[in-house]
């Protein structure tokens, strides 16, 4: 139960109220931020040359946040009560949407990539939710301690550059990988039959670890964590495209034999535990194609709120 200016109580159901990330309180000025971890949006999709939709997922994830309790969720199977006062308390907080200026991508990415880095400099977690892909490299583009990249996602993302197509999300790892604080880039739940063997070669190439499905199946999700130097600092990209195309309708890119979600969840847990997570998106959910539940966008909020809570409990 929650009260109003004038001390009354309020039910705030789902659908009541201004939508921020689980309820948090929206801080409008970085400068002055206290918080530990900094949820924003992306909501661009200019990088998406097959159809858009994606820039309306930072919406409809808050408001699907909203089902759940800012007191945290309690998991049965553990018997753990996850942030049952990080929300309140204000540890986390919505910073709201970086401005994006439609048709100039490199504005919009600059946009991105200032707010990062001014919550890096105040030691804040930033959580970016997306936007079609392409978000990830300004937001990474954004730290400036040395950093390993885990991405979970059915393609590569590693599409040649061209003087035509430089911006793309079928690009962005390929500007990853050129970071100079990048450490190493993990690759997991790669299986489209639509990534290229050039992308393939050049990521190998240069040193990205690629987790495919049926490798992904003999490591467990406890197995893809030990793959990085335990209590280094990580960075997770979430494509959601890296679930099976039958729990995503609300996606674009999806593609059979993918991660159902308890192998999804587990991977970002043993992660969590293991790893310092300093940051992490999730991006490609694209509302105007899903069902009428919104199912996608629950998922990716169910999504964000597990691995959120695993991050705080671990630290």
């Amino acid at each position: 139960m929650s009260y109003d200016m004038r001390g009354h109580e309020r039910t705030n159901r789902a659908f009541v109220g201004v939508p921020t990330f689980l309820r948090s309180n929206y801080v409008n000025n970085v400068e002055s931020i206290e918080a530990e971890m900094a949820v924003f949006g992306v909501p661009m999709d200019e990088g998406s040359p097959y159809m858009p939709g994606m820039r309306f997922a930072p919406r409809s994830i808050r408001e699907h946040s909203m089902r759940f309790s800012p007191t945290g969720f309690y998991d049965i199977e553990r018997d753990i009560h996850f942030l049952k006062d990080e929300i309140l308390s204000g540890k986390i907080v919505d910073v709201g949407d970086v401005d994006v200026t439609p048709t100039n991508v490199e504005k919009s990415s600059e946009n991105v990539t200032q707010l990062v880095r001014s919550l890096r400099d105040k030691g804040v977690i930033p959580v970016g939710i997306g936007g079609d892909h392409s978000v990830s490299y300004p937001i990474l583009r954004g730290f400036d301690e040395p950093i390993h990249v885990i991405q979970f996602d059915a393609h590569l993302d590693y599409t040649p550059l061209s003087p035509h197509l430089k911006y793309t999300n079928g690009q962005p790892f390929r500007h990853i990988s050129g970071l100079e604080n990048v450490k190493s880039i993990t690759q997991v739940g790669i299986r489209s039959l639509r990534v290229r063997p050039i992308e393939f070669s050049d990521a190998n190439r240069d040193g990205s670890n690629i987790v495919t499905m049926s490798r992904f199946h003999e490591l467990t999700p406890q197995g893809v964590a030990e793959l990085l130097p335990a209590g280094e600092k990580c960075y997770v990209s979430i494509d959601i495209d890296a679930l099976d195309l039958s729990l995503i309708p609300g996606c674009v890119s999806a593609e059979p034999n993918g991660l159902l979600y308890d192998e999804l969840r587990d991977s970002l847990i043993a992660l969590a535990e293991r790893m310092e997570i300093v940051g992490f998106d999730l991006v490609e959910v694209c509302p105007p194609l899903d069902v009428g539940t919104g199912v996608t966008s629950y998922l990716a909020a169910h999504t964000m709120v597990e691995f959120i809570g695993h991050i705080f409990h671990s630290r």
